[in-house]
């Protein structure tokens, strides 16, 4: 089987709740929409897991992103011949701007972690995808963080730059595919933000599934059967998904 889940932001416990509940083996494969660290009680866990797990595909998310451009800065030995170049005013920025957005208890448990275990995290980063296609039950998934900017139909995902997947969110609104049988399939947006109903659940509408329940923000972490259509939710029962 394949599964999608969202938006972990560090919440461990949830995550591994979930897999246990889909009973996930070595013969399923799992694709997570970005946004694992950051916010939440155990970024580096998550990774660390995942890390473990060939059967696992990170896409890439805006936290990892900024994640990675700050530590792959900083996680650099210092010496005489870089010292004064090294770090510019916009890693500085950067920097600022990642602990204000939830990174400091990442950038805390990555600085524990020795040269060799912080050099694997950024190169499982760095090599994650910036979006994936599945096809499953009869049906074909475009996996991507937040949406595709500036869409136009026909044009390939890979004539888009990457920071289009990455930092845009979906407009919900808006059918992308004529084929009735292609979603896109997204993070990043919390579907309490979509739903007409405010709820923390999946949302389903017009081509979309919208995969972010809000889980560090008192919400759900949810994981989809691409198979099936089923959902399941950390801290809940299963949960049957409409099919449109």
């Amino acid at each position: 089987m394949n599964y999608v889940i969202s938006d972990i932001h560090g919440c461990y416990s949830q995550y591994t709740e979930l897999l246990n509940k889909i009973s996930f083996s070595d013969e399923d494969e799992l694709f997570l929409l970005g946004d694992v660290v950051d916010r939440g009680p155990e970024p580096i866990k998550v990774l660390q897991d995942m890390m473990m797990r060939p059967n696992v595909t990170l896409i890439l998310g805006n936290h990892e992103y900024i994640m990675y451009k700050v530590l792959s800065k900083l996680a650099v030995e210092i010496t005489d011949e870089n010292a004064e170049n090294h770090v510019t005013a916009d890693d500085l920025m950067d920097f600022t701007y990642w602990m204000q957005d939830g990174g400091g208890v990442t950038m805390e448990q990555f600085r524990r972690l020795d040269a060799d275990e912080q050099a694997d995290i950024l190169d499982y980063i760095s090599d994650a995808s910036a979006y994936e296609i599945v096809r499953a039950g009869g049906k074909r998934y475009v996996l991507v963080h937040a949406g595709i900017n500036g869409f136009q139909p026909g044009k390939a995902l890979d004539d888009y730059d990457y920071s289009d997947f990455l930092f845009y969110r979906a407009d919900y609104g808006r059918r992308y595919f004529k084929d009735q049988n292609t979603y896109l399939v997204t993070g990043h947006t919390p579907t309490p933000s979509i739903r007409e109903d405010k709820e923390p659940e999946v949302y389903r509408e017009n081509g979309h599934i919208a995969m972010d329940c809000g889980c560090f923000f008192s919400g759900r972490l949810a994981c989809l059967c691409l198979e099936t259509g089923e959902v399941v939710y950390a801290g809940e029962d299963k949960a049957n998904l409409s099919q449109e």
